[in-house]
């Protein structure tokens, strides 16, 4: 098995981190980022190697894998990019499922990244380069596209097909067999009932404050 890099050196890479050592019992030995988003030498108590010298360093695609662990900018594209730019230089990637997710019997792509509590049904399909996180649901017998970025407590019903480089807000609900389109952006607390175009935004109504000051309830 071989040592893992990941590549970011913000907030989700530090997750990624915590994870990958805590739970999945991985050993991480770098981090590795653009040199122009480098900004300290040491993350996390390990070196973080600027991604132009990360293939002629110690940490060369033969003796490490790599998880790409950065955000959904620009619509996963940056992701994307990133993922892609390691693969040509020939590194291999983990995928890391939560030991308390459930995935039996549904696939799951590389460089996919799958924390707590989520089920992934069986016969279900996971692209690469998904992000996955906490209290999600996917339903039996749907597809989820590459570089797609799914927050928590989403509900994705059975059946349901998501295209790529989409973003899943928190709390959004899919109904049952009906298709996402490409690059689209589901916002928090959704309902999707019908089969959604490419490219389409969907966002909720935000509650508003009522008039009435919280002090004059009585609880």
């Amino acid at each position: 098995m071989k040592d893992v890099i990941i590549f970011g050196n913000r907030q989700i890479a530090e997750i990624a981190h915590f994870y990958l050592t805590k739970d999945a019992g991985r050993k991480v030995v770098a981090f590795t980022a653009d040199q122009e988003y480098i900004e300290e030498t040491e993350f996390c108590g390990l070196p973080v190697v600027p991604f132009e010298e990360i293939e002629s360093s110690k940490y060369a695609p033969d003796k490490c894998s790599m998880l790409v662990a950065i955000s959904y900018t620009k619509l996963n594209k940056i992701r994307e990019q990133k993922y892609l730019s390691a693969k040509s230089l020939g590194y291999s990637f983990i995928s890391y499922v939560h030991s308390r997710a459930s995935a039996e019997g549904a696939v799951i792509g590389e460089n996919s990244f799958i924390l707590e509590n989520v089920v992934v049904q069986p016969f279900s399909k996971i692209g690469n380069n998904v992000t996955v996180w906490s209290g999600t649901h996917i339903g039996h017998h749907s597809e989820i596209g590459d570089n797609c970025f799914i927050t928590s407590q989403v509900v994705i019903s059975g059946g349901v097909t998501v295209g790529k480089n989409c973003f899943i807000g928190v709390n959004a609900t899919l109904r049952d067999h009906i298709a996402i389109g490409d690059n689209c952006i589901i916002g928090a607390g959704c309902l999707i009932m019908k089969d959604v175009a490419g490219d389409g935004l969907y966002s909720c109504v935000a509650t508003e404050r009522a008039a009435v000051s919280s002090q004059k309830i009585r609880l």
